[in-house]
């Protein structure tokens, strides 16, 4: 029995040196190079050795047996090696198929890579974005912005435009970007410049403007051209009110982090971002829960068909939402947030016909606002066009959160023991809990877990990257569901 737990110890030991081997090349590529690793969609860059551990160890899922880290530290060095520009590089995917290739490891990944090996060095666009509003998902976007920096190719934040709220506004600002109650503090270090009204997070300066007006700022004037500016206030949701920003010098689109109205393009990115077009100044990115339904929506419609279904929201308290009773325009919404369940109307179900007009007509919703801060569930009550048993719905959707064109949208848990706080953080748009499958006949009940912050701010950057064509390329380029 010692001798066992010797050598497992050993092992661990052993494993635990190549993960932190692995850091340094790891850092290097995506510094260097703007290259993104990761092990089936989980990324490898800022993690601990043991994270990367835990990522070999979720390979189980696709393959019943952890992902040898044996086989993915040559795998990272020969990458290294290589040298590729910008992309999304899945080590285990690579690795599973290169057991069956019979070539040399560099020639392999420089047939896997080859556009990303051909393309010269610094080729990559950059695109300026301003963030108009830093509040909760404002400040959440900053976040993922700068840790998305990388080499300084593609989405590049120069701006933040508030309203002056304070003298010491700057401050409390950059205190806000520092600190937070739910996502913790963050990564990384902030100076702040109040001469020239700047923050520099990480690397990145980000130029701080105090305006009323969206029609009157002069980006040009701090060398910003060209810009997406992203609105995260919600003050003006259709075009005439957001058309404002394209009428201040160096702003050429607009993307809303809230539903858009009238002829506004509702964007749901794995499902209609490819509707987006350079002629679009102005799209929104939908809700939160438009974004964590419309993806397992569109994969239940494509396999079983959708007759008919109601989504009930169970949704975190937001920030328009009072802290003790007090006078509000909506129903309801006035009462005591962290002391009620508030049913509330939603706007979830009719927005999912933007992204699926298939769908058009056939959802109903209604939404509860509950005592917690963060982390919200769908449920979704559906009437199929034919039976789906459990096992082979959760089957479906586990590959597809697995490996898919909707990997990024997609996750699924089949835990006995999860909570809402057990998906802080997650940047999938929902997570589909296996365990909680209804089915009976044609009738199918899903819940679906959802960040409404941390996971819609992460499907607003992805809609972002669309826009400005600064989406890495993602290798390899074939899935392996045929292979699993």
């Amino acid at each position: 029995m010692t001798q066992n737990l010797t050598t497992e110890h050993d092992r661990w030991n052993s494993r635990q040196a190549l993960a932190e081997a692995m850091i340094p090349l790891i850092g290097k590529l995506y510094r260097e190079h703007g290259v993104v690793t990761s092990i089936y969609g989980r990324r490898l860059i800022n993690q601990s050795p043991v994270d990367i551990l835990k990522a070999h160890r979720f390979a189980r899922k696709i393959n019943e047996t952890d992902l040898p880290i044996e086989e993915t530290f040559p795998m990272l060095e020969a990458l290294s090696a290589l040298a590729p520009s910008s992309a999304s590089v899945d080590l285990a995917k690579l690795v599973v198929r290169y057991r069956d290739d019979d070539r040399e490891l560099d020639a392999f990944l420089r047939d896997e890579l080859a556009p990303a090996v051909n393309q010269e060095p610094g080729q990559g666009a950059r695109t300026d974005v301003v963030l108009y509003g830093f509040g909760r998902i404002g400040r959440l976007l900053a976040r993922i912005l700068i840790a998305h920096a990388g080499n300084g190719e593609g989405l590049r934040l120069r701006a933040v435009v508030v309203r002056k709220g304070s003298e010491d506004d700057l401050m409390k600002r950059a205190s806000l970007l520092r600190r937070d109650s739910i996502h913790g503090p963050f990564d990384g270090t902030i100076t702040v410049d109040l001469e020239n009204n700047t923050i520099l997070a990480n690397g990145t300066l980000i130029q701080f403007i105090y305006s009323d007006d969206p029609s009157t700022v002069d980006y040009e004037k701090y060398g910003i051209h060209d810009a997406i500016v992203v609105d995260n206030t919600g003050r003006w949701r259709d075009r005439d009110g957001l058309g404002q920003h394209l009428k201040s010098k160096g702003v050429s689109r607009v993307l809303l982090t809230a539903p858009g109205k009238g002829d506004v393009k509702n964007i749901v990115h794995g499902i209609n971002h490819d509707t987006v077009t350079q002629a679009d100044e102005i799209i929104s990115a939908a809700s939160c829960t438009t974004n964590a339904i419309v993806p397992v929506l569109k994969a239940i419609q494509d396999k079983y068909g959708i007759a008919h279904g109601h989504v009930e929201t169970v949704h975190s308290y937001t920030n328009d939402q009072n802290l003790t009773d007090n006078f509000h325009k909506g129903n309801r919404r006035g009462r005591s947030a962290p002391m009620n369940m508030v049913i509330t109307e939603t706007g979830a179900a009719q927005a999912v016909a933007k992204a699926i007009p298939e769908l058009a007509g056939k959802l109903t919703g209604n939404a509860i606002r509950v005592p917690t801060p963060n982390v919200s569930m769908a449920i979704l009550n559906l009437n199929l066009d034919r039976e789906a048993p459990v096992t082979e719905v959760n089957s479906y959707l586990r590959g597809l959160s697995l490996d898919s064109a909707l990997q990024q949208q997609i996750d699924f848990i089949d835990s006995p023991e999860v909570v809402s706080s057990d998906f802080v953080g997650s940047h999938r748009a929902g997570i589909v809990d296996g365990l909680a499958t209804i089915s009976s006949g044609t009738n199918l009940v899903l819940y679906v877990w959802y960040d409404n912050e941390y996971g819609y701010s992460s499907q607003v950057v992805r809609v972002l990257e669309h826009m400005a064509a600064t989406h890495p390329q993602v290798f390899p380029t074939r899935t392996l569901v045929s292979e699993v």
